[in-house]
């Protein structure tokens, strides 16, 4: 390996452009500079490391495992460099960026309990969050164009990206409604959900089996008048008498203000859980260390 002296940081700096743009082409685009000279220079990065930058999968270009290590360093260089020119203009170090994908499962309520403390750190940063399908979430963090994910199932087998889950914890479903169905269902609740109008998620959540499960352990035939994708869209419906509806129990509270809805009863064998996926194994990005210390407070750890 060459002495750190013998880096050429214009080399090292195309190749993370490459990374954060996503490819030579856009990398060329936005550096005025055309693909073949910005190929042959990361040829020259790969040839003065001793080892491969990138394979190529189909017409694509993947980080190797040493081009990740590389990139975290090369990302953590160049960060470290625009807050020395901040501090040398005396204007003090910028807002760092944070970057957090969040699975459109994940409530955004919940979200926001979990993101709160994160711009109340002393260095407060400037976050972004991009809402999406968890699958198009992690291919954005494979290549690093977010800095962690939040979601509802951890690292599966059929997730071709390498990344770590980390648990942020859990929290069992609570059955709410409007107060005149409310009152109704809980008379004797779950067994009051018998041909009951109910608002279901869609199959894409991961919550939405263990329902279906429990349902039918408990021989349960409620009239499900919708399947909603999106956990604001649920609420909604909900809050206008078109059915009952599951939350998490961790924000029922909120939820219980903001849409004029009632507690049935919480299903204890029903359980959301919650994830933060990063490609760190250890995690030391303050935002995303913030964001998990934060779970402890909403989220059941056990």
């Amino acid at each position: 390996m060459p002495l750190l002296l013998d880096l050429n940081f214009h080399h090292l700096r195309l190749f993370w452009a490459v990374v954060k743009e996503g490819g030579v082409a856009r990398a060329g685009k936005r550096l005025g500079l055309s693909q073949p000279t910005i190929s042959g220079q990361l040829r020259t990065l790969a040839d003065q490391l001793g080892t491969p930058l990138f394979s190529r999968s189909g017409r694509s270009l993947q980080l190797t495992d040493t081009g990740r290590v590389v990139f975290r360093y090369a990302d953590e260089i160049f960060s470290l460099g625009r807050e020395l020119q901040a501090v040398v203009a005396g204007g003090g170090a910028d807002h760092p960026l944070v970057t957090v994908g969040v699975s459109d499962a994940v409530p955004k309520m919940l979200t926001h309990r979990l993101l709160e403390p994160v711009l109340k750190l002393p260095q407060r940063p400037r976050l972004i969050v991009i809402e999406d399908r968890t699958d198009r979430l992690l291919a954005e963090l494979a290549v690093h164009r977010l800095d962690v994910v939040l979601a509802d199932t951890p690292m599966l087998p059929t997730h071709k990206v390498k990344a770590w889950h980390h648990r942020l914890g859990e929290a069992p479903v609570v059955c709410c409604a409007v107060p005149d169905l409310a009152a109704r269902l809980r008379l004797d609740f779950p067994r009051s959900l018998e041909g009951a109008p109910l608002l279901l998620p869609t199959e894409q959540a991961a919550v939405r089996h263990a329902l279906d499960l429990w349902l039918e352990e408990l021989h349960i035939r409620p009239d499900v008048v919708a399947e909603l994708d999106d956990s604001a869209l649920i609420k909604t419906f909900g809050a206008s008498g078109a059915g009952a509806f599951f939350v998490n129990e961790a924000v029922v509270t909120d939820v219980e203000r903001q849409y004029g809805v009632e507690r049935v009863g919480t299903v204890e064998s029903v359980r959301e859980r919650y994830f933060a996926i990063s490609v760190e194994r250890r995690v030391r990005n303050p935002a995303v260390v913030a964001l998990m210390a934060a779970a402890g407070s909403v989220l059941r750890q056990a």
